[in-house]
């Protein structure tokens, strides 16, 4: 069943796959892009302090400024490396959504395949731009994607994005929120408490997420 597998004959443990879905297009330039390469690092030393959390959370990230590139395949947080990140481009949102999606489906393949049970997988999206290509296609399939309980879909806004366009994406249970200035550690910090709480629950279970001191539900 493990066959191709080897990282789930090691750790067979339920697994709480995340997505990130980062802006990198040029408007991230500069202190932006900065931040958050600082908040990723911060996001695995946090992870790393509970045991069961750094057992459980697989990680990928998928980037998208002028092209969409999966920078990092799911992997534990123990073995992720954070990237450092840098700019360029437009901002493909509605590619990068329809590309996270179909990773996710294929993690989700890989963990049937030997066996390994899994929570709902989030994709987290980060972004301070508006949409460059068709999105729309997109936001229903990702939509449809939560009303199947198949992944749970995060937008965050970084001042400048386009709320209006973020609000169509996002579901309409889950809005968008905006970053507090460039408080991407604080935004990590929330993801990491958020996976321990999900990680030492049972599958399948509700869990209440800690609160969001670090943005604010746009207008």
């Amino acid at each position: 069943m493990t066959l191709g597998f080897p990282e789930f004959v090691e750790n067979p443990e339920n697994r709480c796959p995340v997505l990130l879905l980062l802006d990198t297009s040029g408007s991230m330039a500069g202190n932006p892009i900065a931040e958050l390469n600082r908040g990723l690092v911060s996001f695995k030393e946090d992870v790393l302090k509970d045991e069961q959390a750094s057992l459980s959370v697989d990680l990928s990230l998928v980037t998208f400024g002028g092209t969409v590139k999966k920078i990092q395949d799911f992997v534990s947080m123990e073995k992720f490396e954070p990237p450092v990140l840098k700019t360029d481009g437009y901002t493909p949102i509605g590619a990068a959504i329809e590309y996270a999606l179909d990773v996710v489906e294929e993690r989700k393949k890989a963990y049937k395949a030997s066996a390994i049970q899994y929570y709902r997988p989030w994709i987290f999206m980060i972004t301070d731009g508006a949409p460059t290509d068709s999105w729309e296609m997109a936001a229903k399939k990702m939509q449809q994607a939560e009303l199947e309980n198949r992944v749970l879909f995060f937008a965050v806004a970084v001042q400048g994005a386009d709320m209006t366009k973020l609000k169509q994406i996002a579901s309409p249970e889950r809005p968008p929120i905006l970053l507090n200035g460039l408080d991407f550690r604080s935004l990590f910090l929330w993801l990491s408490s958020s996976m321990k709480r999900v990680s030492s629950g049972k599958i399948g279970d509700s869990i209440a997420l800690p609160p969001v001191g670090w943005g604010s539900i746009g207008t």
